[in-house]
């Protein structure tokens, strides 16, 4: 059953900066009751809360910390949509002498998390009715952007587990959202030289507010993903059999 707007409480990890901001400003833009904001500074949010007051609630989230996970699970009791948003990049090759301690520390941070989320919420929702999970992956989940490889590898990994959370879900009515992201325009893309190219991060909660209506598993959020979705979608459809 899709979650109605006006209905959503939602946990979104990230939420202080960039396009887990986005996620909660649009969120609650659009009429949800609560966002749970997961970041590693409770205080970062300070910004969010004096705007929209007790609809915004801080909670200590470190992707490199379990406890942290776990302890914000049995806080956020009453979520239905949880946004695995916060991730890292690093830079390297696979030639490169750091290549193995990069992508450890991209692993560790973008993959290892999910599973936990999954693993600490999917009872959550299950009794919250179903709800949704969203998973904020990349166009580099599909294709390997040099130099960025242990990068593009932890989003693959990612985007895989997305599709495993799909299946194992099914059962249970919670509907799993895929974002597949081009460059957006945020301090990671600055970094990574892509800021020029980058699209507004306000596109993301855009595309998960209609995803949750339609009940796709994919958003392609910005030009750059939608010109990939026009050669990947059916290869979607017939391989993995996701047609939307």
């Amino acid at each position: 059953m899709a979650i109605k707007t006006n209905q959503i409480i939602a946990f979104v990890t990230g939420a202080n900066r960039g396009v887990g901001k986005a996620i909660t400003e649009g969120l609650l833009e659009a009429g949800a009751i609560k966002v749970y904001a997961a970041v590693r500074n409770p205080s970062s949010v300070n910004q969010l809360i004096e705007k929209y007051g007790e609809r915004v609630v801080a909670l200590e989230f470190d992707l490199t910390r379990k406890d942290t996970i776990d302890a914000a699970a049995k806080t956020a009791g009453d979520v239905n949509l949880v946004v695995s948003n916060a991730a890292v990049i690093h830079f390297s090759s696979p030639l490169d002498a750091d290549a193995l301690e990069g992508l450890q520390f991209q692993m560790e941070r973008n993959v290892y998390p999910l599973i936990q989320l999954a693993q600490a919420f999917g009872p959550i929702l299950k009794a919250n009715g179903g709800g949704a999970f969203a998973q904020m992956n990349s166009v580099a989940s599909i294709k390997n952007f040099f130099p960025f490889t242990g990068y593009s590898a932890s989003k693959a990994a990612s985007y895989s587990i997305t599709q495993g959370l799909r299946e194992a879900w099914a059962d249970q009515g919670t509907q799993v959202i895929s974002v597949l992201a081009g460059p957006l325009k945020t301090d990671m893309a600055d970094s990574a030289g892509m800021g020029e190219v980058a699209s507004p991060p306000s596109l993301v909660s855009d595309g998960i507010l209609a995803a949750l209506e339609s009940d796709d598993f994919f958003v392609y959020p910005d030009p750059m993903a939608q010109e990939f979705a026009k050669a990947y979608s059916p290869y979607a459809k017939e391989v993995l059999d996701i047609a939307r």
